[in-house]
């Protein structure tokens, strides 16, 4: 049987969770909010380290637990229980990351803080509908995290904001696109095999050279889009 996903390995307890985080899709998502944060005018370590963990708590552990709680597509064997207690520790985590925000540097981040909330478990749960389509994801998990990395340090949303989370949520709505053909025959296909006509010859693509197509792009676009988010990070420091 394919892993669920060219990360996934589920069956054991470890191999669960690590699957459960989507670790090079988390990765791809915070750094988001590194470049959101990289774009300010002045770079506030403690502002950036702050939203990266409330970030990882809210859609790493939380909305990805949720996710898995409908059809387990990742084929873990943790329970209802568990994936309810991931999802309630990572939003509590992420409101606790808010609090403080909000204490140091305004109220205002809890008007963020509720939108990330509602727009985690709104995509896992799929309600409302709409969240779970590309734009929504697109929307939710790409231009979201690089307003609010600005937004912490500002305390504003500048044009270049703007147009660098429309270029992320571009971005991410090619990973779904990416991944949407990628999922289906790992998780519902038996066999595939792509046969390429010519004139004068037949090529015979196999599944594993078939899933490349779509799985080659995501992992260059994951570590690329960390690598981008570092170097805009530390050019500031440098």
């Amino acid at each position: 049987m394919k892993n669920p996903a060219f990360y996934a390995k589920p069956g054991t307890r470890v191999g669960d969770l690590l699957a459960i985080l989507h670790p090079p899709y988390t990765a791809w998502h915070l750094s988001y909010v590194a470049m959101g944060a990289a774009l300010a005018p002045t770079l506030d370590w403690q502002r950036l380290v702050g939203t990266l963990v409330a970030f990882f708590f809210g859609t790493g552990v939380a909305a990805h637990a949720l996710d898995e709680l409908k059809g387990r597509p990742l084929r873990t064997s943790l329970s209802d229980r568990v994936l309810w207690g991931l999802g309630a520790t990572g939003l509590a985590a992420a409101l606790v990351v808010a609090a403080v925000g909000a204490s140091v540097i305004s109220q205002w981040v809890w008007l963020w803080a509720v939108i990330g909330s509602l727009l985690a478990t709104g995509y896992a749960l799929e309600r409302p509908g709409w969240l779970h389509t590309t734009t929504g994801f697109a929307l939710a998990w790409g231009g979201f995290p690089v307003l609010v990395g600005f937004w912490a340090q500002t305390e504003m949303v500048s044009v270049g904001a703007v147009l660098l989370a429309v270029g992320a949520s571009l971005v991410t709505a090619a990973q779904r696109v990416l991944s949407t053909p990628a999922r289906y025959v790992r998780r519902r296909v038996d066999r595939a095999e792509l046969h390429l006509e010519q004139t004068d010859a037949v090529e015979v693509w196999d599944e594993a050279r078939v899933l490349a197509t779509w799985e080659r792009p995501l992992r260059l676009l994951a570590w690329s889009m960390v690598a981008l988010a570092a170097g805009l990070v530390l050019a500031r420091v440098i």
